[in-house]
């Protein structure tokens, strides 16, 4: 597929450096081509972005949900052939990439119902005839950053909320899934969405920081790497600029001593190898009581070397490649560096046959918590044990991290449960069940260095997409 810009209702060519997209699984096949944005097109994206500003804002609300629904009906009737468009670009498995697409229209459809909420409060006046109303307006133009690893899932859950509350969007994916980006921008602007609300434009860093430098974006919101992350904070400071971020993750899942064995490794192999371990709330560090690690890493170690790793389009695999040739080697490295530093890999060793970037599920027995994988996001298949004497020393090894993103603890004792609420420094927390996963009616977002800024999804997402006005409404004399 050709890949285009899409600025001020208008589809074409880019006019910078051409690209190319590989399929991970089967490098020698393109997917998606293109040319790039050039500065003066993203100058072009924000002015029409701005441009449109007033006339959506106006909008009454159910008319801008009428869109956001019409567009999820799109994705909708789309998702099994974007679906594999999906898994093609990106390297998910076929099963994966089509419940990412319909979760696409969960949350459109989520975002529409806004316009069925309350959407202001009143308070009481100390002053006689007065009423104080706060009431809620778009921030303006928000430039969006959203990165591979869910090219459709990520720009549906910033975009969704953006256009329901009024605002206008320059967005600049990942240059490594240009495909899904556009779907989502055909469902949209398919459904009716005026010309210059929703901008797109595909680029690399550059494009990236020129979206966030513009005087005329009012607002950022990124979700990517922690070092790019900081440096947009670090941005968004100097320039005055309302920023949300979520950045990296390094998750641990807790099982202690009392869990169901069986149910947690299966939670565990769930959390670490879907989306193969490309998830920023993937299980990557293990903390297993020592009276049943044994048993449970082995447990988790034989599901991992059970798991059929090929091309995400074949019925029957359970995990396909990494995004790029890039990731690969940055994973192989780190499990090079933990066999080094001491850890023993009682899954992963053999290579995995085949001529994409593909990593073997990966389970590592670490000898502590000095070594690098402990602290260092790996972004791949690979999940690293540790052993603790109880549920106290589990929580403070779980929470000997940089970084709070999710957590999962697996525990039939409702005292330790609620315990590891109290204690965890996570902003997502799951008893019982894997690491990753999130629903759109709820706040996500992490904690420490793995967000910044109001939280996305839920009600939490007007937050940042809205600002309040609060009103002193008095009779006249």
């Amino acid at each position: 597929m050709d890949v285009l810009q899409l600025i001020g209702g208008r589809w074409h060519e880019g006019e910078g450096a051409e690209f190319a997209r590989a399929n991970p699984a089967r490098p020698a096949e393109i997917v998606a081509r293109g040319r790039f944005a050039s500065a003066r097109e993203v100058e072009r994206a924000v002015a029409a972005a701005r441009a449109a500003a007033p006339g959506w804002a106006a909008t009454p609300h159910h008319a801008r949900a009428a869109v956001l629904l019409g567009a999820a009906d799109t994705v909708d009737r789309e998702a099994e052939t974007w679906g594999a468009e999906l898994a093609r670009e990106e390297g998910k498995t076929l099963p994966e990439a089509v419940a990412e697409v319909r979760g696409a229209a969960r949350i459109l459809r989520y975002y529409a119902g806004e316009a069925d909420r309350e959407s202001g409060e009143v308070y009481a006046s100390p002053r006689a005839g007065e009423n104080v109303l706060v009431v809620r307006k778009p921030v303006g133009v928000v430039g969006m950053i959203t990165p591979f690893n869910f090219p459709i899932v990520i720009p549906a859950w910033k975009i969704g909320p953006a256009l329901s509350h009024g605002n206008t969007v320059v967005w600049k994916p990942s240059s490594l899934v240009p495909l899904l980006a556009c779907r989502l921008a055909q469902a949209l602007t398919g459904a009716g969405l005026p010309d210059g609300v929703l901008n797109l434009v595909h680029g690399e860093a550059e494009a990236g920081a020129a979206v966030v430098d513009h005087p005329g974006v009012h607002a950022v919101s990124f979700t990517g790497s922690t070092a790019v992350g900081r440096a947009v904070i670090a941005r968004c400071g100097e320039l005055g600029k309302p920023v949300q971020t979520e950045t990296g993750g390094k998750n641990a899942s807790v099982v202690l001593a009392d869990a169901d064995l069986g149910h947690a490794a299966e939670q565990v192999v769930l959390g670490a190898f879907r989306s193969t371990g490309q998830k920023c709330t993937a299980t990557s560090r293990l903390i297993v009581a020592e009276q049943v690690a044994g048993e449970l890493v082995e447990r988790v170690a034989d599901a991992a070397r059970r798991l059929v790793v090929g091309d995400p389009l074949e019925p029957g695999v359970e995990m396909g490649p990494l995004v790029s040739s890039a990731a690969r080697d940055r994973v192989t490295a780190g499990v090079r560096r933990a066999v080094e530093e001491g850890a023993k890999p009682l899954a992963g060793a053999d290579p995995v046959e085949g001529e994409g970037w593909f990593v073997p599920p990966t389970v590592l027995d670490l000898p502590g918590t000095g070594v690098d994988f402990w602290h260092t996001e790996l972004f791949g298949p690979v999940v690293g044990a540790v052993r603790a004497a109880g549920p106290e020393e589990a929580i403070n090894l779980a929470n000997l991290s940089e970084h709070g993103l999710s957590a999962a603890v697996f525990t039939r004792d409702l005292g330790v449960a609620l315990k590891a609420v109290e204690r965890l420094e996570v902003g997502v927390l799951h008893v019982n069940s894997e690491s990753a996963g999130t629903f759109p009616h709820v706040p996500f977002g992490g904690a420490k260095q793995s967000g910044f800024g109001p939280k996305e999804q839920g009600r939490a997402a007007r937050e940042f997409f809205t600002r309040t006005v609060t009103v002193y409404l008095g009779a006249p004399a």
